[in-house]
């Protein structure tokens, strides 16, 4: 399967750009023969746009989320589509599984190349360091894994990474492929380089890091979209300008690795 990690420029509550540069690199990636291309963390609004939250929030049913299905069907193309500030009343009221009644959520969404959902996550960990997420958004709950393209997917998102309790859950589902959308800033290059590794190596599985790439008032992107395999080897990656990065992972490249390197079934249960 050939992967692709939409490493776009965003910008600060320029939606209409910001949408018209994800689905330029949506259609770029089908052109490279990828069967999936991911988009990065809040890519419509820009992660560090917080006054922009609100009014930018969309339920899954909304226009944002809707461009990019027909855009994976039109294409015939996978996409995560990064993840966006979703409306949860709105998409209550749609009849959604959401969290809480209202309030707001990151989420990402995967849709097939049919434009069909397959999984919606919601970030779990909310970054509280210096940041208005704990405050301005709700966490999700759900951890979905899903069947597509030959891999078990998953997808947690940017601060996640700090938390590997949450990949080896993952794990235990079977997954062996996460996606990751990011909004990664400087100045903590090393730490973007190492935790995707360490989480890719932890659960000898493929780990995707789908990062931004620009500028806001108090923050920079690092850029770096990488892909690692299960043994934490880089497959590709890119600098901190706007990129697309493809490489090809395989299904049976985890299982070989998991056959040659069985850590997995050495582990204990550890409770406090």
């Amino acid at each position: 399967m050939r992967l692709a990690l939409a490493q776009i420029r965003v910008r600060g509550a320029d939606r209409d750009g910001n949408r018209e540069r994800a689905l330029a690199a949506v259609a770029d990636a089908a052109d490279r023969g990828a069967d999936l291309v991911a988009l990065p963390e809040l890519w419509n609004v820009g992660y560090f746009a917080f006054e922009t939250y609100e009014r930018a929030a969309e339920p899954l049913s909304g226009p944002t989320l809707a461009a990019v299905r027909e855009a994976a069907a039109d294409h015939g193309i996978a996409v995560l589509a990064g993840s966006v500030v979703e409306d949860l009343a709105g998409s209550a009221a749609d009849g959604e599984d959401v969290p809480a009644e209202e309030g707001l959520a990151n989420t990402a969404v995967l849709f097939d190349a049919d434009g069909e959902r397959r999984a919606v996550y919601r970030k779990h960990h909310l970054f509280g360091y210096e940041s208005a997420e704990t405050r301005l958004l709700t966490p999700g709950e759900a951890l979905p894994v899903v069947d597509l393209l030959g891999f078990r997917v998953a997808v947690t998102t940017c601060y996640d990474l700090r938390f590997p309790e949450q990949f080896r859950a993952l794990g235990e589902r079977g997954a062996d492929l996460v996606l990751v959308p990011s909004a990664w800033p400087y100045p903590r290059v090393e730490h973007w380089r190492t935790l995707p590794r360490a989480r890719a190596i932890e659960n000898l599985s493929y780990v995707a890091t789908a990062n931004g790439s620009g500028s806001f008032e108090d923050a920079e992107l690092v850029g770096r979209s990488t892909v690692y395999d299960p043994w934490g080897t880089t497959l590709a990656s890119a600098g901190d300008d706007p990129a697309l990065v493809t490489a090809e992972v395989e299904p049976e490249r985890v299982a070989r690795v998991r056959e040659e390197f069985p850590a997995l079934r050495d582990g204990r249960e550890y409770r406090s």
